[in-house]
């Protein structure tokens, strides 16, 4: 069998860092780990290939030469999905989809694909392959069980250019103990969370390593601390060692829920390991909010405190926040604007409330009658699945002025420089190597923003002043600085 493992392109959106992406010379943030998982869960003898559409483009040459097509994506790439279906059909090729979109709303796309993997593959690919080879593939493939993490097989690196990344993308879980109202991950992998071995990660690791890989690997995980026994006995002890012999080659980020600020142990392990960046998802300041989307990790807590605990103990926080909750007042704006100046959190992500789809806020509208539209997946572009308890034209003029505030150089850098006064990152010899892109990433700064950019006064002031009070953080101000532009671009462009 010829096998062809297309994914579909991203619009520029504020975690895609298109704007970013051409200082270091990159193509895309991150590869397709879905797929490149499914790969290696086909047979061995089956040709397969790989087309990051964020990337580059796919040809009718491509289409031809396969027997099947996989595809994978998110509510985001529903655009391009469209986009392969349309080719795909054209040359009567058939095409198997999974992935959050179609485990999600499959419905949608019930007469145009002709068959789908539901949920997580490891259970039912097997099944699929055997039923391929016999050429009595069925509709819809999925597993009523949660496969266990022992089952999940290391990706097929081999199959992409890691040089046009710049992450690469690890997994230690899946699943997530919280049940936030507008989450839909209880829904795609469930609460309890399944952990894969040490053996397993530092294979994995190993994987990267051996093909090449020097850099940033983002731990993909909804909840990295979900199994925090696990974390301390097993995996940070694990990778610490492994770090320690391979010399310190990656440094990795993650996802966590804010309760990891009361455990100083498992900070200073994640540290010690090589974690300099955790995203959060703080979501908002008003404790009514926060109840009433089930936020419960996130009330009773100060939160600028725990925020503060992350940066005085080497990690930079990185966070989400969401404006439309029923609990939300016109106030939410200034409110929201003053917290994220105060907390030092230079990225941070501001989006509208939309409801996915199997979550229990779109059960809560659907029943309600306010479901209106699906989901767009992108909550920054100014859309609304859902009629909001405040009034919209409100809602949406706070949010555009809100996010124009935060994006703009003098408030962006102005939490920069709060963060780099918290941050305390232990005094320890890690050798980290620059690649050639991240040094050919300071000259091009320096003469688009430093010179070209209409903001440049204060990108000079930045460099200036952390160049006398922070000079050991020079590296990691450019990088952030060429971040800052990405999200003024997005922004000015693309919100609203």
């Amino acid at each position: 069998m010829k096998i062809l493992l297309l994914y579909p392109r991203f619009p520029r959106t504020f975690w895609g860092f298109k704007y970013a992406l051409p200082f270091i010379g990159k193509k895309a943030t991150f590869p397709p780990l879905g797929l490149l998982t499914v790969a290696t869960l086909l047979p061995q003898d089956w040709e397969k290939r790989i087309i990051d559409l964020n990337i580059g483009d796919f040809s009718g040459k491509d289409l031809q030469w396969a027997d099947l097509i996989f595809i994978s994506a998110m509510a985001l790439q529903k655009e391009s999905v469209w986009e392969i279906i349309y080719h795909a059909k054209k040359l009567g090729k058939k095409i198997v989809a999974g992935g959050p979109l179609f485990t999600t709303g499959y419905e949608e796309f019930f007469n145009n694909i002709d068959h789908f993997v539901l949920g997580e593959a490891e259970d039912v690919m097997p099944l699929l392959v055997q039923d391929l080879e016999r050429g009595s593939l069925q509709k819809i493939y999925q597993s009523n069980q949660r496969p266990e993490a022992d089952k999940i097989p290391l990706p097929s690196w081999e199959l992409i250019d890691m040089n046009k990344y710049a992450s690469m993308s690890i997994q230690f879980s899946r699943g997530c103990p919280f049940n936030c109202e507008f989450c839909d991950i209880v829904y795609l992998n469930g609460r309890v969370p399944r952990v894969k071995n040490k053996e397993q990660v530092l294979a994995e690791l190993d994987a990267l390593y051996f093909n090449g890989w020097r850099g940033n690997v983002f731990f993909v995980d909804d909840n990295f601390i979900g199994n925090k026994i696990k974390l301390k006995r097993e995996i940070l002890p694990a990778i610490i060692g492994w770090m320690g012999a391979k010399r310190h080659p990656f440094s990795f980020h993650t996802q966590v829920s804010i309760n990891l600020a009361d455990d100083l142990e498992l900070i200073k392990l994640m540290t010690m390991a090589g974690f300099d960046t955790v995203f959060i998802g703080i979501e908002s300041p008003k404790e009514e909010s926060l109840k009433g989307c089930g936020k419960v990790q996130n009330i009773n807590r100060d939160l600028l405190n725990s925020i503060r605990i992350f940066q005085n103990n080497g990690l930079q926080v990185q966070a989400g926040f969401i404006i439309g909750f029923d609990q939300d007042t016109p106030s939410i704006f200034d409110r929201m604007t003053l917290f994220i100046q105060k907390s030092g959190i230079a990225i941070a992500m501001v989006g509208l409330l939309q409801a996915p789809p199997k979550t229990r806020l779109w059960d809560r509208m659907k029943k309600e009658g306010r479901l209106v539209s699906q989901a767009s997946g992108d909550n920054t572009n100014c859309t609304i699945n859902f009629v909001p308890k405040m009034n919209r034209e409100i809602l949406l003029a706070g949010y555009k002025k809100l996010t124009a505030h935060i994006y703009s150089s003098k408030y962006y850098y102005q939490r920069l420089k709060t963060f780099l006064k918290e941050y305390k990152p232990e005094r320890k010899k890690i050798s980290r190597r620059i690649s050639f892109s991240r040094l050919l990433a300071f000259p091009k700064s320096l003469w688009f923003l430093g010179f070209m950019h209409k903001e440049r006064i204060y990108y000079w002031e930045l460099l200036f002043w952390c160049f006398f009070r922070k000079p050991k953080f020079f590296p990691m101000v450019i990088d952030m600085a060429i971040k800052g532009f990405h999200f003024r671009k997005i922004s000015e462009n693309h919100l609203c």
